[in-house]
């Protein structure tokens, strides 16, 4: 059976509402959890500072060692929740490509784990991300396509080409 499911797209790539939806459709209670709950836990002091998280003003995402350092303990508290029965959707950005995801499947180990990756035309995301106002503009175009380079996925789907219930239930249908 499917523990965790992690989403991985660019700013604006309609993750968050394919999650929502995904919580929706799945028969079972599913922990929603991201990257976004991540940088809203972390003090203010860390934004834009050396070390912690710097969003640039064109929309380029700077990780400093102290930011990672408490990645790395949220990571292994994700895992620890599905390991002890939760099921979980992860709602993550690879700014490091394939070596964010390795260090996801380094954690989550023997963890049933179905992978999904968030396609969505940069100039979609761009669009999206304007209408939002909650994004620096630019970093949906800067991570539309480098967050899955050298990822491997079990399943992708496209936000430009479908709404995201649609995308949900196509996930939903590949859960175990």
């Amino acid at each position: 059976m499917t523990q965790v499911i992690v989403v991985n797209g660019g700013s604006s790539s309609g993750k968050s509402g394919i999650v929502r939806c995904l919580q929706a459709v799945l028969p079972d209670p599913w922990l929603a959890l991201g990257t976004d709950t991540l940088v809203e836990a972390t003090p203010a002091s860390m934004h834009g500072m050396d070390g912690g998280i710097e969003f640039g003003p064109d929309g380029e995402v700077t990780i400093g060692p102290e930011f990672r350092t408490l990645q790395a303990a949220w990571i292994e508290g994700v895992v620890a929740m599905a390991r002890a029965g939760a099921r979980v959707i992860v709602d993550e950005v690879f700014l490091d490509g394939a070596y964010s995801q390795q260090r996801w499947q380094k954690a989550l180990g023997e963890l049933r784990v179905l992978w999904v990756g968030i396609r969505c035309d940069a100039v979609v995301a761009a669009g999206r991300e304007v209408a939002r106002g909650d994004r620096v503009v630019g970093m949906a175009a800067l991570q539309a396509e480098v967050v899955h380079q050298g990822v491997s996925y079990d399943l992708e789907v496209d936000t430009a080409l479908a709404e995201s219930m649609e995308c949900a239930r196509t996930i939903a249908a590949h859960v175990k």
